[in-house]
């Protein structure tokens, strides 16, 4: 085998590797989507709201400061709207 052909099969051979490695982990991916969306259907049976609990996993995922930026900033634009409600 002439050394192009023998690289172009070092190459493919790394090539297939590398689909292969991600094609596992889609599924890994597809697994665990799967036990995510159990788990939410678990806490709805409970009677807690799959969509607020989202929401606070979103939240959770975010560092403080990021999330105080942001909630100022709905705050304003629900002032501006008047649809923020008096403090307490």
């Amino acid at each position: 085998m002439s050394e192009a052909g023998h690289n172009s099969g070092i190459a493919a051979d790394h090539l297939r590797a590398f689909v292969e490695r991600i094609e596992r982990l889609e599924e890994e991916g597809r697994a665990i989507s799967d036990d995510k969306r159990d788990v939410y259907a678990e806490a709805r049976g409970t009677g807690f709201d799959a969509k607020a609990i989202r929401a606070v996993v979103a939240l959770r995922r975010k560092d403080e400061q990021k999330r105080m930026e942001e909630a100022a900033v709905l705050d304003t634009y629900m002032a501006a709207l008047g649809m923020k409600r008096d403090e307490e």
